[in-house]
C-alpha cells in the first residue's frame, strides 16, 4: 500500500512537471505573438491606423487569454498544495489543441484503431490551456485504447456547451480497472490535468462493455466587446 501511494504521488508530480513545461511554452508562444503584433502596430500606426488597431486587438485578446489561463492553473496548484502532503512542445512552437485531433486520429488509425471523431455544439475558440488539456486527454485516452482495449475502433466526441467543453472517448474493447492502475498511471495524470483547470473527469468500464473517459472542462464567459473611442 505504501509503495502504491508513493507511485501515485510520483505520477502526480511527473504530470505537474509536464504541465508546467507546457504552460511555459504556452506563455512563451503568447508573448511571441504579442511582440510581433506590437512591432506591426508601431510600424503602421501613422500610415495604416486600421491595421494598427487590429494589432492592438490581437494583443489584447492574446494577453487576456494567457492571463486567464495562468490564473486558473496557479489557483488550482495552490489549492492542491494546501491540501497535499506532497514528447513536449519546443519553445515558441504552437501547442497542440483540438484542431489537431483529426491528425491524432489518423496516427491512431495507423496503429490499428480506427477513430470516429464527432464534434457537436457551436464550435468556437477556447482558452489555450483548456485547448491543450482537451488534446492531452484525447491523446492519452487513445493511447490507452491502442495498448489495452484490444479493439479496432473507438469514438471521440467533442461537444461545445454553454459554460463547458465535454470531451469523451469511448471504446467497445475489453475495458480495464476503474482507475487504470493495472496499466500505468495515464488516468491519474488525466485526472490531475483536468483538476488543474477546474474541470471534472470520469473514467471506467461501461456496463455494455468497453471503457469510457469523459472530461468536463469549464469555458469562461466571452470577454466583453471592446468599445472604440472616437476622438473628436
Amino acid at each position: 500500500m505504501a509503495l502504491r501511494s508513493q507511485e501515485v504521488a510520483e505520477a502526480v508530480t511527473a504530470e505537474r512537471l509536464r504541465i508546467a513545461r507546457e504552460l511555459h511554452d504556452v506563455v512563451a508562444h503568447s508573448i511571441g505573438i504579442i511582440a510581433i503584433q506590437a512591432g506591426v502596430g508601431s510600424r503602421v500606426i501613422q500610415t495604416r491606423p486600421a491595421e494598427a488597431r487590429e494589432a492592438l486587438r490581437a494583443i489584447e485578446t492574446t494577453s487576456r487569454e494567457t492571463l486567464s489561463g495562468l490564473r486558473r492553473t496557479l489557483v488550482s496548484l495552490r489549492r492542491a498544495e494546501r491540501g497535499a502532503t506532497a514528447s513536449e512542445p519546443s519553445p515558441l512552437a504552437p501547442s497542440p489543441g483540438l484542431a489537431d485531433v483529426e491528425r491524432l486520429a489518423a496516427a491512431t488509425a495507423d496503429a490499428g484503431v480506427r477513430v470516429d471523431v464527432r464534434r457537436g455544439g457551436e464550435q468556437r475558440p477556447v482558452p489555450t490551456d483548456i485547448d491543450l488539456s482537451a488534446y492531452r486527454i484525447v491523446q492519452e485516452s487513445l493511447t490507452n485504447v491502442v495498448r489495452h482495449a484490444a479493439t479496432e475502433r473507438c469514438r471521440v466526441a467533442i461537444d461545445y456547451r454553454d459554460g463547458e467543453l465535454l470531451v469523451e472517448v469511448v471504446d467497445d474493447g475489453r475495458g480495464t480497472t476503474g482507475d487504470g492502475s493495472a496499466h500505468g498511471f495515464g488516468i491519474i495524470g488525466m485526472r490531475e490535468r483536468v483538476g488543474l483547470v477546474g474541470g471534472r473527469l470520469t473514467a471506467g468500464p461501461r456496463p455494455e462493455g468497453g471503457f469510457r473517459v469523459a472530461a468536463r472542462l469549464p469555458l469562461p464567459a466571452p470577454a466583453p466587446a471592446t468599445v472604440a473611442v472616437v476622438a473628436r
